[in-house]
């Protein structure tokens, strides 16, 4: 069974998926979506696509790819993802999900519907490293902790102080720093712990009306979470699980790489040499869901995504970003 991609944004992310399939038996790239006929036309010839779309309508409805890869802007995974799926097209949407809870029912709605495959493409809930920190866990005791943080300055913010505004810090496109790179922080966190039972939101707000910067503290029976993140600053701690018994410590919460257990005064490397790629894992768990057709294991995966999108939205809530047009 050869499944056949296609792919809705022609950015850095999508030709960094393209070598992750490239590496995965039975799967080829067989059309790209792109706003316009020239970006298409380029992204297809650098990378020997057969066809080119520029009306994600049409591209749906046509019978030259089974499964798509959605890498637009955040303020389209929604609608992208429902066109796909009533096309009877397996989707593998990128982070963050959606931007609204109501978006993500109605998605997961979609996806029961019309028998397909929806997935949200997160890697660091696929790399090797994460089971690893799972079956690591009952060594540390009874956790108390989990601190993650993903700080990083970057371009956008310095266009920004010269006065212009990048796509990343545009309400209208659903974005910001909380979505785009906190969502690292707490997708781990659901994963390994479940829902928390209550959270608290601080942020920095900039004028445009979206986050730069912030601050979470979850609340779960027996734990306490926090997680920052930050388009403005840079930080140089590590991640860390902290238990009575011990601490697990995570370099890059991206990524979950270099992996170490601090333990009776002793210090144990964890983890495995992973795929350069970090997007390899999750493709491949998106093929291996394809081909499965395990709807339970889809139901579970998007219902972790559905409380990640939850409390991303009563956090902005909290520190008072909202998406005009969008939330509702």
């Amino acid at each position: 069974m050869k499944i056949r991609f296609a792919i809705v944004g022609s950015s850095w992310i999508s030709e960094k998926f393209i070598d992750a399939l490239s590496q995965i038996p039975d799967t080829s790239v067989n059309a790209i979506y792109s706003r316009t006929q020239t970006r298409a036309d380029e992204f297809a010839k650098k990378y020997n696509i057969a066809y080119t779309f520029t009306d994600l309508e049409q591209m749906a409805k046509s019978d030259v790819f089974d499964a798509v890869y959605i890498a637009s802007p955040q303020a389209f995974h929604y609608s992208h993802a429902l066109v796909c799926m009533n096309n009877k097209k397996h989707v593998l949407c990128e982070k963050p999900f959606a931007a609204t809870i109501n978006q993500v029912d109605e998605m997961i709605e979609c996806a029961k519907c019309n028998n397909v495959i929806l997935m949200e493409a997160i890697k660091n809930l696929y790399v090797p490293n994460l089971e690893i920190i799972k079956e690591t866990l009952p060594k540390i005791g009874v956790v108390r902790t989990y601190y993650a943080q993903f700080c990083r300055p970057t371009s956008v913010y310095e266009q920004y102080k010269k006065g212009i505004i990048p796509n990343m810090f545009k309400p209208e496109l659903a974005n910001g720093s909380l979505v785009d790179i906190g969502v690292y922080c707490i997708a781990p966190m659901v994963r390994l712990f479940g829902e928390p039972t209550s959270l608290c939101a601080t942020g920095h707000i900039l004028e445009t009306g979206v986050d730069a910067e912030g601050t979470i503290t979850f609340k779960y029976k027996n734990l306490t979470a926090v997680i920052m993140h930050s388009k403005m600053t840079v930080s140089y701690t590590n991640s860390e699980i902290r238990g009575e018994n011990g601490t697990i410590s995570i370099n890059k919460i991206s990524n979950l790489n270099q992996i170490t257990l601090h333990k009776d005064g002793e210090l144990t490397i964890l983890g495995k040499d992973e795929n350069p790629n970090d997007l390899y894992y999750e493709t491949v768990a998106f093929v291996e869901l394809i081909k499965s057709q395990d709807f339970t294991l889809r139901d579970k995966r998007l219902s972790e995504s559905r409380i990640v999108v939850k409390l991303m939205q009563e956090a902005r809530e909290q520190i008072g970003v909202v998406y005009k047009d969008i939330d509702r």
